[in-house]
């Protein structure tokens, strides 16, 4: 059994040597070596983006006393690549080095998912909004101008974690060419087959030309196997509970031999607003963690700790009911680590097991991080939201033009436009992506909703009026045949009755790429945007959820950072507000209330989560 080379594994953590990679760790004879001994990895996906950068030694901690010995993380390319030329590898969350070597050293090897195409649950799957704007260019197919801009990328990336390598003496040990290429071609058919297989084997030179090492893997559903896989690399499964069905793929696409690994093993699920958050039973994933151990497979938890979706990172599904999914801000992902890092029931039913089978210490699991409940917060400062906006230079055109064609990549855009007739009838919005409130003359009349298909509404325009509709992007979407769709904003005509609206449309940009700065108050209307702000001091610090269970829809700065959205249809009611972006005195909350059906003067918040209560 690989198992008995564990205390080869632990003692080879730290005292990495420089050597040449096939000394180092390999694949070969059906096995993970690592210096010549075959070792089991044990791993659990974990991304340093959602995760506080000060919180980063504390979730790898809790992963080590799970009793896991390797830690696997995507690199979202759109995290790294704001815009056009401009990299950040150092700024907040963002110095990967930095979380490679941590998990280095709490004696963790590191398995990386570089994509270029991530999914994960992340905006548009990890590609930068911009890539859009390139008429030439078409998304994840075997297309020069964007195979140019993923070679442009890969290589920034390699020169960043080259030196980490197993081969240089880090705790780099794989690393991931490409992800679930097999459901896109299955999802993709008018792409031919020569296409596809081209494209794939192209991104893997690229990885391979960087500097990367390797070994490399692929990771696929069995079934998908012929689609997802490339000659060189593993294929690894994702949800197969089926040792038979692992073996039988793995032999047919890697020389008859494994190692057999089940690359996402599924504890959890992702979960979108409007619908039920998903959880899976403790025991039921015991069970199936114990299949996996007595059958010497290996396994990568997906996710063993999920983390936030900050600011505007969430991304979207989408299926036959619902023309697009949004994920909540949360992806808590029912993980055995919470969100806000917290062992669960799940946490220690799979460290009883781990510590059964292993033959390596695992350590205790680290304390908790202090929660504090927040006393009521005042919020003295107001403004409205649309007169903020409006404070800045409009684009003007004769039709909507969307967030790309305006050069913004995320939040929110006022689209304005004054009628010298009155006209009545039904307002169409098809091209809407994804959420408005529409007002006339100042009054809010109604909204549109991509998630429930709603495009049209009645209105009624006086002579003189002014029309304004306030247009969210919630987030592009990150799998499936559609991910090639990701336009936002208002992407095609409006008309009303059917009778196209052109002709001076005011287009006003609102990112909220950073904190509104909110000078006094002045009066706001029920049922129009508005923007809330207040200043608190704290006796203690600590995480705490800000109860968010009576507003309507919007986003939350606190000390300049965006915790992300929140909206009264649940699941999720609260947002998860880390300790560690506290500070005793003079913290400040910005909030934008898109609704503002019943206007706020305080805030607080709770101990705990609410992540389950779906309401209308």
């Amino acid at each position: 059994m690989r198992i008995l080379s564990k205390l080869v594994l632990l003692v080879c953590l730290f005292s990495f040597n420089v050597q040449a990679q096939d000394e180092v760790f390999k694949i070969e004879d059906g096995d993970f070596k690592y210096k010549g001994e075959p070792i089991n990895i044990y791993a659990g996906e974990m991304h340093y983006a959602r995760i506080p950068k000060e919180y980063w030694r504390h979730r790898l901690q809790m992963m080590k006393a799970l009793g896991l010995n390797a830690v696997n993380t995507y690199v979202f390319w759109n995290y790294h690549n704001t815009a056009p030329g401009k990299w950040d590898w150092k700024s907040d969350n963002k110095n990967l080095t930095e979380f490679i070597k941590l998990a280095e050293e709490e004696g963790l090897f590191v398995i990386l998912r570089p994509g270029p195409y991530a999914c994960a649950e992340w905006e548009f799957g990890g590609y930068p909004w911009w890539l859009q704007k390139n008429p030439d260019l078409k998304i994840r197919q075997n297309n020069e101008a964007f195979l140019d801009s993923c070679r442009t990328y890969i290589n920034e990336l390699a020169a960043q974690v080259k030196p980490l390598q197993a081969s240089k003496g880090g705790n780099l040990i794989m690393v991931q060419a490409e992800n679930e290429f097999g459901s896109f071609v299955s999802q993709r058919e008018d792409i031919s087959a020569e296409d596809h297989k081209a494209y794939k084997q192209k991104i893997f030179e690229m990885l391979k030309d960087s500097g990367l090492d390797g070994p490399f893997f692929t990771s696929d559903g069995t079934w998908l196997f012929n689609g997802g896989a490339v000659e060189g690399a593993l294929p690894t499964a994702n949800g197969e509970n089926n040792i038979a069905n692992l073996k039988k793929a793995v032999n047919e696409y890697h020389n008859g031999e494994g190692p057999y690994m089940v690359a996402e093993f599924y504890l959890g699920w992702l979960d979108h607003w409007a619908e039920p958050f998903t959880r899976i039973s403790a025991d039921a994933i015991a069970k199936q963690t114990e299949v996996y151990l007595k059958n010497d497979v290996d396994f990568n938890i997906y996710m063993v700790h999920g983390g936030t979706n900050f600011g505007f990172t969430s991304g979207a599904n989408y299926n036959d009911d619902h023309d697009i999914q949004p994920d909540i801000t949360s992806y808590d992902y029912d993980a055995p680590i919470s969100e806000a890092g917290w062992a669960t029931p799940k946490y220690m039913a799979i460290r009883k097991l781990m510590k059964e089978y292993v033959e390596y210490d695992i350590p205790e699991i680290p304390a908790q991080i202090p929660v504090i409940a927040i006393p009521e917060i005042t919020l003295d400062k107001k403004q409205s939201a649309l007169k903020y906006i409006k404070s800045s230079k409009p684009v003007i055109a004769d039709a909507p033009m969307s967030f790309e064609e305006l050069d913004q990549g995320f939040g929110y855009v006022l689209y304005r436009k004054k009628f010298t007739q009155p006209i009545n009838g039904k307002l169409q919005i098809p091209g809407l992506r994804d959420y408005a409130t529409v007002y006339v003359n100042g009054k809010y009349v109604g909204k549109l909703n991509r998630i429930y298909n709603q495009y049209e509404m009645d209105i009624k325009i006086p002579f003189n009026g002014t029309l304004e509709i306030l247009v969210e992007n919630m987030g592009r979407i990150n799998y499936g045949a559609k991910i090639t769709e990701n336009i936002k904003g208002i992407i095609s005509a409006v008309s009303i009755n059917d009778y196209e609206i052109s002709g001076g449309w005011e287009m006003y940009l609102a990112p909220f790429d950073a904190a509104p700065n909110l000078e006094g108050s002045t009066e706001v209307k029920e049922g129009l945007p508005v923007l809330y702000s207040g200043e608190f001091d704290l006796d203690t610090i600590g995480d705490t959820f800000l109860d968010m269970q009576k507003w309507g829809k919007g986003i939350v700065f606190v000390n300049g950072h965006n915790l992300g959205r929140y909206w009264k249809v649940g699941p999720q009611q609260t947002l998860y507000l880390p300790g560690s972006w506290l500070k005793e005195k003079g913290n400040t909350i910005t909030i934008l209330e898109q609704l503002n059906e019943d206007p706020k003067s305080r805030i607080s918040g709770l101990e705990r989560p609410i992540l389950d209560s779906l309401s209308q």
